[in-house]
């Protein structure tokens, strides 16, 4: 009975998990053939656009931020540039207030009330009939803002962009991941709505904004709540931002504990999107994509620990080889981890491991946070002396 229990968990572990990484995607393609092309609309006059920029000590990129926004390829006159500074200790506020003369406008938020509040707040002072959410240390390819309008159809209250990361950053698992994203982004989208969007690059309908608890993971609940309204969240790969990855696996460790304690979250109010009576297709989505991700650490814990109790109780070739293969993924993220702390480049095969388990970690982090009811309001930077946190 015991040796029976312990398979029983192996291979709902092994699926739960081959289904969120492996399975999902083709799924995904599948019921992209079957789904009609959604309707876009190109809209006669170019709508107004307010490009609203989160800012929270970002002097050290702010001006780069600025400047490549006002390159952006759109008409100056539909177009508004604001950064909202939650309460900066540094020079970001000068910064901004130096480009006054070029339109761009500073909204100080005093008591560090953290980015989704501040948004909410931007969001419902605004008049423009489009809103642009970027991060300060986002560049934007400079058709941006136009392709982001172009993809807005008569359902759609919320429009994702393409995030892509520089070559400069040693962390080639995190590039990898977010080309994985961006795959998923697009067939859910081409099936009927995208899960999530992407702190660097989203738009959202002034008529849509859904305001937010001010714990909630904007990126994250922003699309939700739309959806919940009954209209679609779309993407679209041809509006492009560029950002670097996190600067080490250390701080990617960070940066994903705090994105997923704050999910968990924002899940958990919005349980109904799981509910497959009421939303069928978007249900099996948000469980697909992140649910069943966030809990992949607790899979491949009882994967592991089930594999030894079989080899304990009954050492077939089997569970010997389930055994072997797993430790043998192990002992390349160790590699991986060791070489990561030397000055020698991991080769791919240990590092994407590596940080494969790091990202884990930092998801069971999330959990365990979650579970103690711990949540993160206020964000950082971790790429520059004062830590920004890109909310995806």
């Amino acid at each position: 009975m015991l040796e029976l229990t312990l398979l029983i968990v192996l291979v709902v572990s092994v699926l739960a998990l081959v289904h969120s990484y492996f399975l999902y995607p083709p799924a995904l393609a599948l019921l992209a053939r079957l789904t009609p092309t959604p309707r876009t609309s190109t809209p006669d006059t170019l709508p107004s656009v307010a490009l609203v920029v989160a800012a929270y000590n970002e002097e050290e990129i702010i001006a780069e931020k600025i400047e490549n926004s006002l390159e952006l390829d759109y008409p100056a006159d539909r177009l508004s540039i604001i950064v909202f500074s939650d309460a900066s200790s540094d020079r970001t506020d000068e910064i901004v207030r130096s480009y006054a003369d070029e339109g761009v406008e500073l909204v100080r938020i005093e008591g560090r009330v953290g980015k989704t509040e501040c948004q909410n707040r931007v969001a419902d002072a605004v008049d423009e009939e489009i809103i642009v959410f970027s991060d300060a240390n986002s560049m934007y390819e400079p058709d941006a803002i136009r392709e982001l309008v172009s993809s807005f159809g008569p359902d759609v209250g919320c429009v994702v962009g393409e995030l892509t990361y520089r070559d400069s950053s040693d962390v080639d698992g995190e590039s990898i991941y977010w080309r994985y994203e961006s795959l998923l982004k697009r067939l859910e989208s081409a099936v009927g709505s995208s899960v999530t969007g992407n702190g660097a690059i989203y738009a959202v309908r002034s008529s849509s904004y859904v305001p937010l608890r001010r714990d909630a993971i904007s990126d994250f609940a922003e699309p939700l709540a739309i959806v919940k309204n009954g209209e679609r969240v779309t993407y679209t790969a041809d509006a492009v931002a560029w950002e670097n990855t996190e600067e080490s696996v250390d701080d990617e460790l960070d940066r994903r504990s705090r994105i997923v304690t704050r999910s968990w979250h924002t899940v958990a109010n919005n349980a109904e999107l799981l509910n497959p009576a009421r939303y069928p297709l978007f249900s099996f989505q948000l469980l697909s994509h992140k649910v069943l991700r966030w809990l992949s650490p607790v899979f491949l814990a009882t994967a592991l620990l089930s594999t030894i109790g079989l080899v304990v109780l009954s050492a077939n070739p089997l569970s010997l080889a389930a055994l072997a293969a797993q430790l043998a993924f192990y002992g390349l993220a160790l590699v991986g981890a060791v070489l990561d702390r030397t000055a020698v480049s991991p080769p791919t095969i240990v590092h994407v491991p590596h940080f494969f388990l790091v990202a884990n970690y930092g998801m069971l982090v999330g959990l365990r946070n979650f579970l103690r009811r711990e949540n993160i309001v206020t964000w950082n930077t971790t790429s520059r002396e004062s830590d920004h946190e890109p909310e995806s």
